[in-house]
Protein backbone atom coordinates (compact mmCIF):
# COMPACT_ATOMS: atom_id res chain seq x y z
CA UNK A 1 0.00 0.00 0.00
CA UNK A 2 1.19 3.24 -0.36
CA UNK A 3 1.07 6.47 1.87
CA UNK A 4 -2.12 7.36 0.48
CA UNK A 5 -3.93 4.42 0.33
CA UNK A 6 -2.24 3.56 4.17
CA UNK A 7 -3.47 7.56 5.20
CA UNK A 8 -7.48 6.48 3.55
CA UNK A 9 -7.57 3.43 5.17
CA UNK A 10 -6.92 4.34 9.06
CA UNK A 11 -9.34 7.39 7.96
CA UNK A 12 -11.85 5.18 6.67
CA UNK A 13 -11.41 3.11 10.12
CA UNK A 14 -11.40 6.26 12.15
CA UNK A 15 -14.95 7.00 10.34
CA UNK A 16 -16.14 3.31 11.10
CA UNK A 17 -14.79 2.72 14.43
CA UNK A 18 -17.91 4.14 16.21
CA UNK A 19 -20.54 1.74 14.45
CA UNK A 20 -18.15 -1.19 15.04
CA UNK A 21 -17.63 -0.19 18.74
CA UNK A 22 -21.24 -0.38 18.90
CA UNK A 23 -22.07 -3.41 16.91
CA UNK A 24 -19.46 -5.28 19.52
CA UNK A 25 -20.75 -4.03 23.10
CA UNK A 26 -24.55 -3.92 22.31
CA UNK A 27 -25.44 -6.50 19.47
CA UNK A 28 -21.99 -9.13 19.57
CA UNK A 29 -21.04 -9.71 23.50
CA UNK A 30 -25.03 -9.45 24.65
CA UNK A 31 -25.43 -12.23 22.04
CA UNK A 32 -22.08 -14.07 23.28
CA UNK A 33 -23.02 -13.48 27.10
CA UNK A 34 -27.12 -15.07 26.30
CA UNK A 35 -25.82 -17.98 24.90
CA UNK A 36 -23.07 -18.44 27.44
CA UNK A 37 -25.51 -18.04 30.42
CA UNK A 38 -28.07 -20.67 28.66
CA UNK A 39 -25.96 -22.80 30.38
CA UNK A 40 -26.57 -21.95 33.94
CA UNK A 41 -28.82 -21.95 36.72
CA UNK A 42 -29.13 -18.61 38.27
CA UNK A 43 -27.15 -18.86 41.87
CA UNK A 44 -28.52 -17.42 44.52
CA UNK A 45 -28.98 -13.66 44.89
CA UNK A 46 -27.49 -13.90 41.30
CA UNK A 47 -24.23 -14.99 42.24
CA UNK A 48 -22.64 -18.19 42.12
CA UNK A 49 -24.05 -19.52 38.47
CA UNK A 50 -23.98 -23.56 38.74
CA UNK A 51 -23.41 -24.78 35.50
CA UNK A 52 -26.16 -27.36 34.11
CA UNK A 53 -25.25 -28.03 30.54
CA UNK A 54 -28.36 -28.22 28.43
CA UNK A 55 -30.38 -28.80 31.13
CA UNK A 56 -32.27 -25.48 30.53
CA UNK A 57 -32.45 -26.36 26.85
CA UNK A 58 -34.18 -29.85 28.36
CA UNK A 59 -36.71 -27.51 30.46
CA UNK A 60 -37.32 -25.57 28.00
CA UNK A 61 -38.28 -27.67 25.21
CA UNK A 62 -40.55 -29.61 27.29
CA UNK A 63 -42.43 -26.69 28.99
CA UNK A 64 -45.97 -25.81 27.46
CA UNK A 65 -45.47 -22.31 28.25
CA UNK A 66 -42.77 -22.36 25.82
CA UNK A 67 -44.38 -23.80 22.73
CA UNK A 68 -47.85 -21.59 23.51
CA UNK A 69 -45.56 -18.44 23.42
CA UNK A 70 -43.48 -19.54 20.16
CA UNK A 71 -47.09 -20.45 18.98
CA UNK A 72 -48.31 -16.80 19.79
CA UNK A 73 -45.40 -15.15 18.19
CA UNK A 74 -46.09 -17.15 14.97
CA UNK A 75 -49.61 -16.05 15.04
CA UNK A 76 -48.82 -12.08 15.74
CA UNK A 77 -46.73 -12.29 12.77
CA UNK A 78 -48.85 -14.63 10.44
CA UNK A 79 -51.43 -10.91 10.85
CA UNK A 80 -48.41 -8.41 10.94
CA UNK A 81 -46.42 -9.53 7.90
CA UNK A 82 -49.06 -10.25 5.16
CA UNK A 83 -51.56 -7.43 6.07
CA UNK A 84 -48.84 -4.53 6.94
CA UNK A 85 -46.81 -5.34 3.21
CA UNK A 86 -50.10 -5.61 0.96
CA UNK A 87 -51.74 -2.47 2.88
CA UNK A 88 -48.59 -0.45 2.68
CA UNK A 89 -47.92 -1.97 -1.05
CA UNK A 90 -51.31 -0.53 -2.03
CA UNK A 91 -50.96 2.41 -0.66
CA UNK A 92 -47.56 3.00 -2.44
CA UNK A 93 -48.92 2.57 -5.72
CA UNK A 94 -51.80 5.30 -5.22
CA UNK A 95 -49.60 7.68 -3.15
CA UNK A 96 -46.61 7.69 -5.76
CA UNK A 97 -49.02 9.48 -8.16
CA UNK A 98 -49.46 12.92 -8.35
CA UNK A 99 -52.84 13.55 -6.76
CA UNK A 100 -53.44 16.81 -4.55
CA UNK A 101 -51.95 16.64 -0.60
CA UNK A 102 -49.30 13.70 -1.78
CA UNK A 103 -46.97 14.95 0.92
CA UNK A 104 -49.41 15.02 3.81
CA UNK A 105 -50.96 11.66 3.15
CA UNK A 106 -47.66 10.57 3.09
CA UNK A 107 -46.80 12.43 6.01
CA UNK A 108 -50.49 10.78 8.15
CA UNK A 109 -49.95 7.41 7.47
CA UNK A 110 -45.68 7.65 8.40
CA UNK A 111 -46.83 9.49 11.84
CA UNK A 112 -47.58 6.10 13.59
CA UNK A 113 -43.84 5.00 12.52
CA UNK A 114 -42.12 8.20 14.70
CA UNK A 115 -44.47 7.42 18.02
CA UNK A 116 -43.01 5.88 20.81
CA UNK A 117 -44.26 2.30 20.98
CA UNK A 118 -45.22 2.68 24.29
CA UNK A 119 -47.57 5.66 23.15
CA UNK A 120 -49.26 3.93 20.77
CA UNK A 121 -49.66 0.93 22.50
CA UNK A 122 -51.46 3.54 25.53
CA UNK A 123 -53.62 4.73 22.63
CA UNK A 124 -55.05 1.80 21.29
CA UNK A 125 -55.63 0.22 24.94
CA UNK A 126 -58.29 3.35 25.09
CA UNK A 127 -59.35 2.60 22.11
CA UNK A 128 -59.87 -1.05 23.00
CA UNK A 129 -61.17 -0.33 26.45
CA UNK A 130 -64.48 -2.41 26.53
CA UNK A 131 -66.40 0.38 28.60
CA UNK A 132 -65.71 3.52 27.75
CA UNK A 133 -63.64 3.06 24.51
CA UNK A 134 -63.94 4.67 20.77
CA UNK A 135 -64.55 1.71 19.55
CA UNK A 136 -67.46 -0.03 21.47
CA UNK A 137 -68.97 3.16 21.94
CA UNK A 138 -69.02 4.10 17.92
CA UNK A 139 -70.55 0.17 16.85
CA UNK A 140 -72.18 0.16 19.61
CA UNK A 141 -71.06 -3.27 21.24
CA UNK A 142 -69.47 -4.56 24.38
CA UNK A 143 -66.78 -6.68 22.90
CA UNK A 144 -63.62 -7.30 25.39
CA UNK A 145 -61.06 -6.61 22.66
CA UNK A 146 -58.20 -7.34 24.60
CA UNK A 147 -59.65 -9.00 27.71
CA UNK A 148 -61.29 -11.89 25.46
CA UNK A 149 -58.64 -14.98 24.48
CA UNK A 150 -60.34 -15.43 21.53
CA UNK A 151 -59.61 -12.12 20.08
CA UNK A 152 -57.22 -10.51 21.76
CA UNK A 153 -53.95 -11.38 19.52
CA UNK A 154 -55.90 -10.31 16.65
CA UNK A 155 -56.66 -7.34 18.54
CA UNK A 156 -52.80 -6.96 19.24
CA UNK A 157 -52.11 -7.82 15.96
CA UNK A 158 -54.08 -4.90 14.22
CA UNK A 159 -52.10 -2.93 16.54
CA UNK A 160 -48.65 -3.84 14.92
CA UNK A 161 -50.20 -3.78 11.13
CA UNK A 162 -51.36 0.15 11.84
CA UNK A 163 -48.30 0.87 13.80
CA UNK A 164 -45.99 -0.18 10.75
CA UNK A 165 -47.98 0.19 7.29
CA UNK A 166 -46.36 3.60 7.33
CA UNK A 167 -42.55 2.70 6.97
CA UNK A 168 -43.45 -0.23 4.61
CA UNK A 169 -45.09 2.31 2.71
CA UNK A 170 -41.77 4.33 2.43
CA UNK A 171 -39.92 1.59 1.09
CA UNK A 172 -42.51 0.52 -1.44
CA UNK A 173 -42.40 4.09 -2.42
CA UNK A 174 -38.57 4.44 -3.31
CA UNK A 175 -38.57 0.94 -5.07
CA UNK A 176 -41.58 2.33 -6.97
CA UNK A 177 -39.21 5.10 -8.01
CA UNK A 178 -36.78 2.85 -9.61
CA UNK A 179 -39.25 1.06 -12.11
CA UNK A 180 -38.90 2.72 -15.57
CA UNK A 181 -41.98 4.78 -16.47
CA UNK A 182 -41.63 2.92 -19.81
CA UNK A 183 -42.71 -0.03 -19.02
CA UNK A 184 -46.17 1.03 -17.93
CA UNK A 185 -46.00 3.38 -21.37
CA UNK A 186 -46.14 0.07 -23.21
CA UNK A 187 -48.39 -1.43 -21.55
CA UNK A 188 -51.03 1.35 -22.10
CA UNK A 189 -50.14 1.13 -25.90
CA UNK A 190 -50.88 -2.45 -25.58
CA UNK A 191 -54.18 -2.11 -23.95
CA UNK A 192 -53.35 -3.08 -20.62
CA UNK A 193 -55.69 -1.97 -17.65
CA UNK A 194 -54.55 -1.14 -13.97
CA UNK A 195 -55.14 -3.86 -12.98
CA UNK A 196 -52.47 -5.90 -14.90
CA UNK A 197 -49.94 -3.37 -15.07
CA UNK A 198 -50.15 -4.18 -11.29
CA UNK A 199 -49.52 -7.30 -11.28
CA UNK A 200 -47.76 -7.71 -14.59
CA UNK A 201 -45.35 -4.83 -14.01
CA UNK A 202 -45.50 -3.66 -10.53
CA UNK A 203 -45.39 -6.33 -8.17
CA UNK A 204 -42.61 -8.58 -10.32
CA UNK A 205 -40.34 -5.69 -10.54
CA UNK A 206 -40.73 -4.72 -6.50
CA UNK A 207 -40.39 -8.76 -5.76
CA UNK A 208 -36.42 -7.07 -4.43
CA UNK A 209 -38.25 -4.31 -2.46
CA UNK A 210 -40.87 -6.94 -1.24
CA UNK A 211 -38.61 -9.56 -0.24
CA UNK A 212 -36.55 -7.49 1.84
CA UNK A 213 -39.54 -5.83 3.64
CA UNK A 214 -41.13 -9.45 4.38
CA UNK A 215 -37.97 -11.02 5.44
CA UNK A 216 -37.28 -7.66 8.19
CA UNK A 217 -41.19 -7.42 8.88
CA UNK A 218 -40.60 -11.49 10.14
CA UNK A 219 -37.91 -10.83 12.03
CA UNK A 220 -38.85 -8.33 13.46
CA UNK A 221 -42.13 -9.24 14.06
CA UNK A 222 -41.16 -12.75 16.02
CA UNK A 223 -39.26 -10.15 18.61
CA UNK A 224 -42.58 -8.24 19.33
CA UNK A 225 -42.38 -7.57 23.21
CA UNK A 226 -43.38 -3.72 23.81
CA UNK A 227 -46.94 -3.95 22.27
CA UNK A 228 -48.18 -7.08 24.70
CA UNK A 229 -45.72 -5.49 27.42
CA UNK A 230 -48.12 -2.57 27.21
CA UNK A 231 -51.77 -3.37 26.52
CA UNK A 232 -51.73 -6.49 27.91
CA UNK A 233 -51.93 -6.59 32.45
CA UNK A 234 -50.36 -8.82 34.58
CA UNK A 235 -53.96 -9.82 35.58
CA UNK A 236 -55.48 -9.95 32.22
CA UNK A 237 -57.06 -13.52 31.72
CA UNK A 238 -55.83 -12.96 27.90
CA UNK A 239 -52.35 -12.94 28.56
CA UNK A 240 -51.09 -16.65 28.16
CA UNK A 241 -53.12 -16.73 24.82
CA UNK A 242 -51.16 -13.39 23.70
CA UNK A 243 -48.05 -13.01 25.55
CA UNK A 244 -45.01 -13.87 22.96
CA UNK A 245 -41.83 -15.35 23.29
CA UNK A 246 -40.09 -12.03 24.27
CA UNK A 247 -42.63 -11.44 26.62
CA UNK A 248 -41.92 -14.78 29.11
CA UNK A 249 -38.37 -14.39 28.22
CA UNK A 250 -38.47 -11.08 29.77
CA UNK A 251 -40.36 -12.07 32.87
CA UNK A 252 -38.07 -15.08 33.70
CA UNK A 253 -34.93 -12.81 33.23
CA UNK A 254 -36.31 -9.33 35.15
CA UNK A 255 -38.63 -10.74 37.48
CA UNK A 256 -38.31 -14.23 38.17
CA UNK A 257 -34.38 -13.79 38.33
CA UNK A 258 -34.05 -17.00 36.23
CA UNK A 259 -31.53 -15.46 33.66
CA UNK A 260 -30.54 -19.31 32.75
CA UNK A 261 -34.06 -20.45 31.95
CA UNK A 262 -34.66 -17.49 29.75
CA UNK A 263 -31.26 -17.01 28.14
CA UNK A 264 -32.28 -20.50 26.60
CA UNK A 265 -35.53 -19.30 25.54
CA UNK A 266 -34.16 -16.48 24.15
CA UNK A 267 -31.18 -18.91 22.53
CA UNK A 268 -33.81 -21.33 20.82
CA UNK A 269 -36.00 -18.22 19.12
CA UNK A 270 -32.61 -17.13 17.50
CA UNK A 271 -32.12 -20.47 16.11
CA UNK A 272 -35.87 -20.52 14.83
CA UNK A 273 -35.14 -16.61 13.16
CA UNK A 274 -31.92 -18.05 11.92
CA UNK A 275 -33.58 -21.30 10.05
CA UNK A 276 -36.65 -19.01 8.57
CA UNK A 277 -33.99 -16.72 7.47
CA UNK A 278 -32.18 -19.48 5.74
CA UNK A 279 -35.54 -20.59 4.04
CA UNK A 280 -36.13 -17.19 2.72
CA UNK A 281 -32.95 -16.59 1.34
CA UNK A 282 -33.45 -20.20 -0.90
CA UNK A 283 -36.41 -18.99 -2.25
CA UNK A 284 -35.01 -15.49 -2.91
CA UNK A 285 -34.02 -16.89 -6.38
CA UNK A 286 -37.31 -18.07 -6.87
CA UNK A 287 -39.51 -15.49 -5.97
CA UNK A 288 -37.43 -12.04 -6.45
CA UNK A 289 -37.09 -10.72 -10.49
CA UNK A 290 -33.96 -8.27 -10.56
CA UNK A 291 -34.91 -5.98 -14.00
Amino acid sequence: MTKAQKNEAIWGLAFVAPTIIGLIVLNFYPIIRTIYMSFFKTGDFGRGNIFVGFQNYVNVCTSSEFWTSLLNTIKYAIIEVPFSVIIALVLAVFLNRKITFRSGYRTIFFLPMVCAPAAVAMVWKWLYNQQFGLLNNVFHTKIAWISDPKIAWIAVGIVGVWSIIGYNMVLFIGGLQEVPHDYYEAAEIDGASGIRQFFSITVPLLSPTTFFIVQTRIIAALQVFDLIYMMIDKTNVALPKVQSLVYVYYQYVFTYDNKGYGSTMIVLLLIFIMILTAILQKCEKKFVFYN
